[in-house]
């Protein structure tokens, strides 16, 4: 049997990884906590296999660090707007029919 390269010894781990993220997502949404608890540790879960996925699998990670200055902005304007439009989501809780 081939010896397997570093490469895909790190690329195996990384998927492990996002198996096992994917696998507390899915154990969470089971769980019943409180809606604000829970969409903090999804969003938080969520994060973190994101920046797995970007950084090995589209491989940024060896990128210069420039690409990162031009994407962080985007980040922080998408994170602005989902705290801009959290009053309304927040508000349509009070609208459902009990």
């Amino acid at each position: 049997m081939a010896a397997i390269s570093a490469a895909a010894r790190t690329y195996n781990r990384i998927w492990l990884n996002l198996v096992a993220l994917t696998a507390a997502e899915v154990l969470l949404a089971c769980v019943q906590l409180r809606p604000a608890l829970m969409l903090t540790a999804l969003i938080g879960l969520s994060v973190v296999k994101a920046v797995l996925i970007v950084a090995y699998f589209m491989h940024l990670k060896f990128e210069r660090l420039s690409l990162f200055f031009a994407l962080f902005p985007a980040l922080i304007a998408m994170i602005l707007a989902l705290l801009a439009l959290m009053p309304d989501a927040a508000r349509m809780m009070e609208l459902r029919p009990q």
